[in-house]
């Protein structure tokens, strides 16, 4: 499920992540204490035109996804909204994938969920998002990868706010194995 709204530059979405991470960003109309700012900064986002990322800023601020928080000397620091901590999720699943341990446990992740029917759209986007992390659907709804996932599950969960519609469980056995092994490449 792709977002509908406005679109998401990288600057943006740099600012969003940034902001995931835990760094505040301080704004201050004090010339002195600006460039006191910029120097706490890694040396990329000195790179950034100045006039760049106060539009990016304030685009983000008119979107609802960051707010602003004054401070006693002045300065203003900027801060995640929910919205916007989804939105940031939402830019590091694109790179989330399954790590290949050095030798597989043996065990089954199995990942199984029950969404109503009013809720259609976000069943198939976690279809979706389950499929591109590279699990396996073993029937509607049931999802099965051989290596440790429960942190990219939850990650996805999160995301969607549907952890009480979903259930995770490891298993040693599963009957249709062989068939789910060569899937996987494990044979």
């Amino acid at each position: 499920m792709r977002s509908k709204g406005p679109r998401m530059g990288n600057l943006k979405k740099k600012i969003l992540l940034l902001l995931t991470a835990g760094l505040a960003l301080g704004l201050t109309r004090s010339p002195k204490k600006h460039w006191w700012i910029l120097k706490q900064i890694p040396k990329e986002w000195k790179k950034i035109n100045h006039q760049a990322l106060e539009r990016a800023i304030n685009s983000l601020y008119s979107s609802h996804l960051v707010q602003e928080k004054d401070n006693k000397d002045g300065t203003t620091t900027l801060i995640l909204t929910e919205n916007g901590k989804r939105k940031a999720l939402q830019f590091n699943i694109e790179k989330m994938e399954i790590r290949k341990p050095a030798m597989w446990d043996r065990r089954w992740r199995i990942v199984m969920f029950d969404i109503p029917e009013k809720l259609k759209r976000l069943r198939d986007s976690l279809r979706i998002h389950f499929q591109e992390v590279g699990l396996i659907e073993l029937q509607k709804s049931v999802f099965v990868h051989p290596f440790p996932c429960s942190d990219e599950i939850e990650f996805i969960l999160e995301l969607y706010n549907a952890r009480k519609y979903v259930r995770f469980i490891t298993a040693e056995e599963v009957d249709n194995k062989l068939h789910l092994m060569k899937k996987f490449n494990l044979c």
